[in-house]
């Protein structure tokens, strides 16, 4: 709560005024059952039309100021809930993008687009209807109870009756119904989820044919909703007519002792026409009061979600150091990364993914030289994306340190370090926008001759000037006008512009032909100079050609060195070597 205060102060004058506005406007709301009660009294019984007219006009007067306070209030209110939406949904934006990749796993990404967008609204929602009535609903009910004791006291006392049960009905109601209502946004990030699947992954549904199962899952996650949905509808739904149930007893009590009291002269029949009026005036308010309860219960469940996001903290500061060790953070704001040996270093690393029962890396050592050309290599679920993951620290290790020309990463500042490192990963992403506008990614001042230098080291020239539109050529979201390999190759042309000091390649060519990767490695080799170059790669043609070679077993080294050494000293490079060759070369290869 103290944080939508927070959103609510940036304009305390709408979010002071919507609510003052809506009070004036009950206020004026308020006189006209005394005004009906005079029409009735004086200009009927005594057929004073003069009078009645002018009665007539004092209403029409009521009702026009009255409305040009409810729409000043609503404007107020929208301004103020459409402002604090905006900078709530900016700051969880903001705040989504401070996290590490920990957090991200953990929470998952249809999890956070739908508080983004869905939670958010609801709280924009709520706080605009919270603005036009959390004042006027309980100003209209005890003000009206109020006048009809001015009226006469003796039969306004179904209102003392009345309201207490009236608030006793909604308050149950909300208490039954908030923790429902929590549920329901937790199956709705179910239903996102499906949908968010099915529609980025639809090439693969269709291609094995599982629309009917999918559409089955995706039925069964919808009736969850849906029954959920309905259970707390039902709850909810008992608001309205309990509420009718209690006004209308209320308003029967009032004929009965209203009634007899006219009959004996001591009440007019405009003063029980009055006191019915103001029966209905909290009816109308309590049925206001109850769609709000339920908004807000909406909203509150929707604001804890919110809170869930902004209470993470991400495990990876901005500073450098884990939160945990901030004291000792690095005071820098950036951090100038030297060129000493070596450029990357491994010092008996080990890493365990959150709520992994099992480590992913074990017990890694290894040193990169600058210069120098890295292959990584090993079996699906091996660890080698997760190992490079470890250099521009998407992770924390577990045990051990990373050191990036000496000095631990957990020490630098991350938007330092990764700036000096161009990583291309193993899903190619582009965004939609120009080509110019995606390989600037790299580096947003490179200049089209820079631009073209990358494409032609990522031998992605050829098919872009096939184009003939240049550096202006439209790319589709997620690159959808794009081949795999035109995609992969973009990529790597975005990390190679900014010219990094490090080059990671997460199995980055694997769309590529054998002859467009081979002239695409020699290109790398010829540009890179100092870079070092870390290559992942399932293919043995790809790194052969490394100055070193890891090869990972099941998260741990199961080898480190040259082709020719590995051919000679690891049983698993040899099987992986033998699986994609005839055996014979590399056998030579080894005994020369």
């Amino acid at each position: 709560m103290r944080r939508l205060l927070k959103y609510l102060k940036e304009h305390p004058l709408a979010t002071v005024l919507a609510p003052l506005f809506k009070m004036l406007e009950a206020s004026f709301e308020l006189f006209v059952p005394l005004v009906v009660a005079r029409m009735i009294d004086t200009g009927i019984r005594q057929q004073m039309t003069g009078y009645l007219w002018q009665m007539g006009g004092v209403l029409v007067l009521l009702g026009v100021v009255g409305f040009g306070f409810s729409v000043t209030a609503q404007y107020f209110a929208a301004k103020s809930a459409v402002s604090a939406g905006m900078a709530m949904r900016n700051d969880l934006f903001a705040h989504i993008n401070t996290l590490s990749y920990k957090e991200i796993d953990a929470v998952g990404a249809s999890t956070l687009i739908n508080r983004m967008t869905n939670d958010v609204n609801q709280v924009q929602n709520g706080i605009n209807m919270f603005l036009r009535l959390f004042l006027r609903s309980p100003f209209v009910v005890f003000g009206a109870m109020i006048m009809a004791f001015t009226v006469d006291v003796k039969a306004a006392l179904p209102f003392a009756v009345a309201i207490p049960l009236l608030l006793l009905v909604v308050f149950a109601i909300l208490l039954v119904s908030m923790p429902l209502y929590r549920k329901v946004q937790k199956q709705v990030d179910k239903v996102l989820l499906s949908t968010r699947e099915n529609l980025l992954g639809i090439r693969v549904v269709r291609a094995f044919n599982h629309q009917d199962s999918e559409m089955k899952h995706f039925r069964e996650q919808s009736t969850a909703l849906f029954h959920r949905q309905i259970h707390v509808g039902k709850i909810s739904a008992l608001l309205n007519p309990l509420t009718y149930v209690i006004i209308n007893l209320g308003v029967i009590a009032i004929l009965w002792t209203g009634g007899r009291q006219v009959s004996l002269g001591t009440l007019t029949q405009g003063q029980v026409i009055a006191l019915i009026n103001y029966m209905s005036q909290i009816l109308a308010e309590l049925i206001k009061l109850a769609n709000l309860i339920i908004l807000l219960s909406k909203s509150m469940a929707s604001l804890n979600r919110v809170n869930q996001v902004f209470d993470m903290q991400p495990s990876i500061d901005s500073t450098g150091l884990p939160l945990s060790q901030k004291k000792n953070a690095f005071s820098g704001n950036t951090v100038e990364l030297k060129s000493v040996i070596p450029a990357v270093q491994f010092d008996n690393v080990s890493f365990c993914y959150t709520d992994s029962g099992k480590e992913t890396l074990s017990g890694v050592s290894f040193s990169a030289m600058p210069g120098q050309t890295i292959g990584v290599i090993g079996g699906t679920g091996s660890g080698k994306t997760s190992l490079i993951s470890l250099i521009p620290r998407f992770y924390d290790v577990s045990k051990g340190a990373v050191l990036v020309n000496g000095q631990d990463v957990r020490t630098l500042n991350p938007v330092s370090l990764r700036s000096r490192v161009g990583l291309v990963p193993q899903r190619a992403q582009l965004f939609k926008g120009t080509l110019r506008e995606n390989i600037r990614w790299g580096k947003p001042d490179a200049s089209d001759e820079d631009i073209y230098q990358a494409l032609d080291t990522a031998q992605a020239r050829e098919f872009v000037d096939a184009r003939e539109k240049g550096l202006e050529l439209m790319i589709e979201q997620e690159g959808g006008n794009l081949s795999g390999g035109q995609k992969q190759r973009l990529t790597i042309a975005r990390a190679l512009v900014r010219r990094p000091e490090i080059l990671i390649l997460d199995d980055s060519a694997s769309a590529l032909d054998f002859a467009t990767d081979a002239r695409l490695r020699q290109a790398i080799r010829e540009t890179t100079g100092q870079m070092t170059v870390f290559i992942v790669s399932q293919r043995v043609s790809a790194i052969r050609n490394a100055d070193m070679i890891i090869v990972l077993d099941d998260g741990e080294m199961a080898g480190y060195g040259t082709h020719g050494e590995l051919l000679r000293s690891s049983p698993v490079y040899k099987e992986i070597c033998e699986s994609q060759t005839s055996g014979q070369e590399e056998t030579q290869y080894a005994n020369a």
